[in-house]
This record gives C-alpha cells, structure tokens and sequence, in this order.
C-alpha cells in the first residue's frame, strides 16, 4: 500500500519555469473540465484557468484543477483579486501556481509572495485539501512541498510598474513575470500592442527580469512572435484561449462546408 508522506508535482512546472525551459500554455476561459483535459491530452505544459475575465467560482476551479492533474497539465490560476484569502483557496485546492494580475508596485509584489508562502510568509495552513493529499501529508512535508512547487507570477501591465520594475522582479518569493501588452496598451494609450512604447516597455522589463534571474512570460499570436520574445528572453508563451481554439476552428468547418452549397 502506498502511503503518501508528501504533496507530489508530477509536472514540476515551478522547477522548470524557474530553469527558463521553454514552456507553452493557453487561457481557459470556459469553466468545465473538458476543454483542460483535451488541452492536456495535446501536451500543453499549462493551463491558465481565467477566473479575472471568465466566470469561474470556487467550484468550478476546484474541478479544473483536478482535470489539470488528471491530464498531466499544470493548473495556473489568474484570480480575480490579489487577496490573500483568494490566493489561499486555489493553491489549496492544488494549483500548481498563481498569476496575479496589475503587480504595480514592489510593496504589492512583497504582499502577494507573503500570501504564497508557509516560510517567510503568511499563507494559511491546512493539510486536509487537496495540496495535502487530504490530511494524508504531514505538517512540515506540506509546509515544505507547498514553498518548494507553488508558482507566483506576477503581472506587469500598468505603467507605474515600470518605475519600480527592478525591485519588483527582485521580490523575494516572486518566481517571475508575465508581461501584460493589453492592459499596458490600453492604460499608455498607444496604437497597438506592437506599438514603439509598448515594445520599449517589454524590452525594460525582460531586461530587468533577466538581471534579476527571473523567467518571463508572454502572450503570443504567432510562432514568428514567439521566437521574437524568446529571442529577447523570454521563455513562457500563453497561446490563445479555448475559445478562441473553438472560434476559430468553427469558423474554419462552417466555410469549408457552406462553400460546396455554393460551387
């Protein structure tokens, strides 16, 4: 019989983000377990389950990310506030990581990695979840597999973060960055995500991140752009969502077949 004496990562994704592996997610928008189970089953390296635009609850989540260990995928959540009560109840329910949005601040960041960790931190404990194997992992097997495998990204999307950004990606407990060009475009009024001012802003804050050794993330459309942000130095790329996946290929099946109704 097998006893477990510890929380187990089978995908080790904290491990692998923190070496820059090149790794490959996408947004879940749609909150079943389906769409992550066929995105894992893909090979997908991560899932970010969307709970600050999409109508997830605590549920919901829960479900998700067990689809996500089901399916060898790594669970990141993106909450919709940065709370330490929030950030508490996704990593018990066994998310593999958190990304924060609208990290503006070093003092926010500082917050966030306190709520993310047992030691040298203040998250909550409890080992009767699903991140302690439902009281089956003991007290400081938990303590130290949840500060060992929980993933805190932090995302960099307002243009007061880019006044603090050096001591922001230096956040003790902080693993990395996602850069955020929507929210940044939007908020700098520029004319488009690859406008002068916005590629400016990713190059201050994949330098910035890379001096401080830690891994950044971005939101791609192309492979082109992909290795135009790895070649800058960054190594995570989200890719899409479920239902741009299913958008786009409905779209593709309608006018394939309408098209014979007209030749």
């Amino acid at each position: 019989m097998h006893i477990m004496t510890k929380t187990e990562d089978k995908t080790g994704f904290r491990q692998r983000f923190r070496s820059g592996d090149h790794l490959v997610g996408t947004f879940v928008k749609t909150p079943v377990t389906h769409v992550i189970e066929i995105i894992g089953a893909v090979g997908f390296d991560f899932v970010v389950i969307d709970e600050e635009h999409a109508p997830w609850d605590r549920v919901t989540i829960d479900a998700a990310l067990l689809a996500a260990r089901a399916s060898g995928t790594a669970g990141i959540v993106r909450v919709a506030e940065p709370t330490p009560s929030k950030i508490l109840s996704v990593l018990d329910d066994g998310a593999a990581g958190v990304l924060v949005p609208h990290v503006y601040s070093a003092k926010k960041a500082q917050e966030i990695a306190a709520a993310c960790r047992y030691r040298g931190g203040k998250r909550g404990f409890s080992n009767t979840t699903r991140a302690g194997g439902y009281g089956a992992v003991g007290l400081w097997d938990h303590v130290a597999a949840g500060d060992e495998n929980v993933t805190l990204i932090g995302m960099i999307e307002d243009p007061e973060a880019l006044d603090e950004i050096d001591a922001i990606v230096a956040t003790e407990g902080l693993d990395g960055v996602f850069i955020g060009r929507g929210d940044l475009t939007v908020a700098m009024g520029a004319a488009s995500t690859d406008a002068p001012e916005i590629k400016n802003a990713c190059t201050r804050i994949i330098a910035a991140a890379r001096n401080a050794g830690k891994p950044v993330a971005v939101m791609v459309g192309t492979a082109e752009e992909a290795a135009r942000f790895r070649e800058m130095g960054a190594s995570a790329f989200i890719v899409s969502s479920d239902q741009t996946f299913m958008r786009q290929a409905a779209m593709r099946a309608f006018a394939d077949v309408a098209a014979v109704g007209r030749s």
